[in-house]
């Protein structure tokens, strides 16, 4: 690999000019979306195409223990994957003493096969899916997180960090320049970081909660996408740290305050023409648009599981909270499930409000890609537009993390796009957590219960 520093992108080469490179993370998302992998010399890098590891790493839980998800046949014996760069991921860390690349890497077996519960891979596959349609997917990511104080016992709850005033993060402020000029010096360095690694922040705003921050991503390639927000999130909680406070990306960290999501837009553009197909050419809808409302609508409720993966991404589906309860959809209504943004005809696209930023990102953006797609291929038809407060209607997605999972290992059709070996190896993972989880009695619990039952 004498010649790897001509692949790296522009953002690369320009962050390493006129320095030695020292050292090179080689890194994969595993299914929480922790990034895992080994950080090598940068001159042991050069000499190597791939590297090894057990592919035990996609059985892990969010607590590191293990889910008992090893092939039947073969049992548990950690068989080496293998790991090959791609450099067109290839970024700066700049938060680091010396000088840093990251790289993520494409998981494959001895065969040269993708690993088929890698989460890259799952997305991936939705994309050739779309692909062999003669279809090109599009999405733009939105971000939003929490800055809050530094959180040392689990126990205690965690609280807005203090602003540049001195004076804790203040809720209720959507939108307001001086609540973000409470976190100038973190958000100074998002952008810094930001820029050094090559990435387009497309706007930074305040959001509903106390000290609860939005990043938007220019829209773009599905896997280009979920890539930056696997790298924003590892960037944004360096940003945070460097000033005595921690970014967290929990679907609901604070009592009584706005949950976060990554609000995902899509479109779809015909490959040959690059015409959006969700506008005929007259500039109004077509069937595939109300088609892949449709699949939103009903394919949605078993992906909940993927969107929303943790017991804590329930909380966040509080009605008049600022997250939705129900999958009604409509045109430029913030309280349905599905919302079709004001745009014109070029730019039509349809956003899930459902996924919490809590989740895998190429996890999340592959599952709502797949009940999309399902919907076009089953040429499903939505339901009418919803007028007025979704908020007034009933609930219609899973309430607690168990009730996913049983729609989740129901759904065969999702299982097809997303892949069987994934579905089987998520839900086993994810089942370990939730019986984990499970074990655990609360304060609550002992408040309530404990004297009075």
């Amino acid at each position: 690999m004498a010649d790897w520093k001509d692949k790296l992108p522009t953002a690369a080469q320009t962050y390493l000019e006129g320095r030695r490179l020292d050292e090179v993370e080689c890194i994969v998302a595993d299914l929480p979306g922790i990034a895992r992998g080994k950080a090598v010399p940068a001159s042991k890098f050069a000499k190597q195409e791939y590297f090894h590891l057990p592919d035990s790493i996609f059985y892990q839980t969010i607590t590191g223990d293990w889910g008992e998800a090893a092939d039947e046949e073969e049992g548990f014996i950690e068989k080496d994957m293998i790991l090959r760069p791609d450099f067109s991921t290839a970024t700066a860390a700049p938060w680091t003493g010396d000088w840093t690349l990251q790289v993520i890497h494409d998981a494959e077996d001895r065969k040269g096969q993708p690993i088929p519960f890698s989460p890259r891979n799952v997305l991936k596959r939705v994309v050739d899916l779309y692909a062999e349609r003669g279809l090109k997917a599009v999405v733009a990511p939105e971000m939003e997180f929490f800055i809050v104080a530094p959180n040392i016992d689990p126990a205690h709850e965690i609280k807005p960090m203090m602003g540049r005033s001195g004076r804790p993060a203040a809720a209720r402020q959507a939108y307001s320049m001086t609540a973000v000029d409470e976190f100038g010096p973190v958000i100074d360095d998002i952008y810094d970081f930001a820029e050094h690694q090559g990435f387009e922040i497309d706007g930074i705003t305040q959001e509903g909660g106390a000290g609860q921050l939005e990043i938007n991503l220019l829209h773009g390639d599905p896997v280009k996408l979920a890539d930056e927000v696997f790298y924003f999130k590892r960037l944004i909680r360096e940003a945070a740290l460097r000033h005595d406070a921690f970014a967290t990306f929990m679907a609901k960290p604070i009592a009584d305050e706005p949950g976060s999501a990554m609000h995902i837009h899509h479109s779809v553009l015909d490959i040959h023409t690059g015409e959006n197909i969700f506008s005929g050419p007259q500039g109004g809808e077509t069937d595939a648009f109300y088609h892949f409302i449709g699949g939103l609508q009903k394919y949605l409720p078993a992906a909940i599981a993927v969107q929303a993966p943790y017991v804590n991404s329930y909380r966040r589906y509080v009605k008049d909270n600022a997250a939705p309860i129900n999958l009604a959809w409509a045109r430029d209504n913030r309280t349905t499930g599905i919302r079709v943004p004001l745009s014109g005809p070029k730019a039509r696209r349809v956003e899930n409000r459902l996924a919490g930023m809590d989740c895998n990102p190429y996890l999340a953006i592959a599952a709502s890609l797949a009940c999309g797609l399902l919907g076009m291929i089953n040429e499903t038809r939505p339901s009418k537009q919803f007028k007025g407060d979704a908020y007034a209607g009933p609930a219609e997605i899973p309430q607690v993390l168990g009730n996913a999972l049983d729609l989740f290992e129901g759904a065969t059709e999702l299982h097809q796009i997303l892949g069987p070996e994934f579905a089987r190896v998520y839900s086993i993972v994810k089942r370990a957590e939730y019986d984990e989880f499970l074990q655990v009695i609360s304060p609550w619990e002992r408040e309530h219960l404990l004297m009075n039952v």
